[in-house]
């Protein structure tokens, strides 16, 4: 049976939210229709987004569904960035380096097409923005700054960034805050309401929900200029909404844990802490199997997510060692699986300060729902072989 230790690429759809999925998925009408059915489903859809508000601190008319993560960091960037535009020239985005590509492509896009002027903040070794490098790049842009975009949690290295801190530095330039809480979202509490920024992305299929569905959470104050015209069936978003994926969507919600660390249905902290208690057991197991490891991104249990762990084993590619446990029975990855297969060192390594031959054996583990002891020891018990085995390949041409 082989083991799954990829679930920041995605994880597998908890039995619930299957049940739930399936279930609506035999629904018929349109919540926009008036009649009997339509509103049987306009119903099921509202309580979805009642559920899912809740889970990220919003209120419910701030949540807008999208097709998943992608599309909701698409939304949320290019159109704020759109909405700023209106009554002042902002062409500045501001953005800190190992941001993911969703986020990366979105900014260049704008540069490339809207005149945006994109400056990349630097990030410690750690991959942590500083706030204090953020207030200097406000301090010297000022009133050119369309909007701040950044990561809660790193989905490579697992970093936790300090978000209320620098939301609260943007706050006083009077600048609006984008944050990509794909990674985050299931594993830290998030509270959109507290925390302040003007937009938060999420993505059900992170959390157990379906692939297709995410969110959008859009505060009431915040201005977005949409990407999709027509019948406008959600304020910044048009498009006949999917039901069955909101509702599969908000099966697994909630579970996620609130600002308290808890769930709605309890149970959320219980999982946090034996996850994080597996993720410690999985990084001594690393470190103890092939001491030449490096874990990569904060190494304080609570400054990354719970369920990460992030190594670059030197003198091989991290592609080698992937396929050769793969080949043992163990799904892991290098990096990012919306970069998987492109031939390029991680970006997010790079702007952490990692050299080039040292980045190019990362490799990423990251646990979830029914991951178990006895799988972390199977891959540490595997790991020196392969390990080894990779590093006799040694490195191959790359393309950087």
């Amino acid at each position: 049976m082989p083991v799954y230790l990829d679930h920041a690429a995605t994880t597998p759809m908890l039995p619930v939210a299957r049940e739930a999925y399936v279930d609506a998925l035999g629904l018929v009408g349109n919540p926009s229709s008036i009649h009997s059915q339509g509103q049987q489903a306009k119903r099921m859809l509202e309580e979805s987004r009642e559920v899912v508000a809740a889970s990220l601190g919003a209120e419910p008319i701030e949540v807008v569904f999208t097709s998943g993560g992608t599309e909701s960091i698409n939304l949320g960037v290019k159109g704020l960035y759109w909405a700023r535009q209106k009554d002042s020239a902002r062409p500045v985005v501001l953005l800190p380096g190992g941001e993911h590509h969703a986020t990366v492509d979105a900014v260049e896009w704008l540069e490339r097409h809207e005149g945006a002027n994109v400056i990349v903040l630097p990030v410690d070794e750690l991959g942590r923005l500083a706030p204090s490098v953020l207030e200097e790049a406000l301090s010297v842009h000022g009133a050119s700054v369309a909007l701040v975009t950044l990561l809660w949690a790193n989905n490579e290295v697992g970093t936790v960034q300090p978000v209320a801190e620098l939301v609260a530095v943007a706050e006083r330039f009077g600048v609006p805050v984008h944050i990509d809480a794909v990674a985050a979202y299931g594993y830290v509490p998030i509270d959109f309401g507290a925390v302040g920024a003007a937009l938060l992305s999420v993505s059900a299929h992170k959390i157990g929900g379906p692939v297709g569905v995410g969110a959008l959470v859009v505060a009431r104050r915040s201005e977005v200029e949409p990407l999709i015209h027509g019948g406008n069936q959600q304020r910044v978003r048009s498009g006949t909404q999917d039901v069955a994926g909101a509702t599969g969507f908000a099966a697994a919600a909630r579970g996620v844990p609130g600002a308290s660390g808890a769930s709605a249905m309890g149970g959320a902290d219980t999982f946090l802490v034996g996850l994080a208690a597996l993720r410690d057991r999985l990084v001594a197991g690393v470190r103890a199997a092939v001491p030449e490891a490096v874990l990569r991104g904060d190494p304080s249990p609570e400054g990354r997510l719970p369920g990460n762990a992030h190594f670059t084993f030197p003198g091989c590619e991290g592609d080698s060692l992937l396929f050769l446990l793969d080949m043992a029975g163990f799904s892991v990855s290098t990096g990012s699986a919306c970069q998987a297969g492109v031939p390029e060192v991680s970006h997010v390594l790079t702007a952490m300060g990692v050299p080039e031959a040292e980045a190019r054996g990362a490799l990423r583990f990251t646990l979830g729902h029914g991951t178990t002891e006895a799988e972390v020891d199977a891959l540490v018990a595997a790991l020196p072989a392969a390990y080894a085995a990779a590093r006799k390949a040694g490195f191959a041409d790359r393309v950087v």
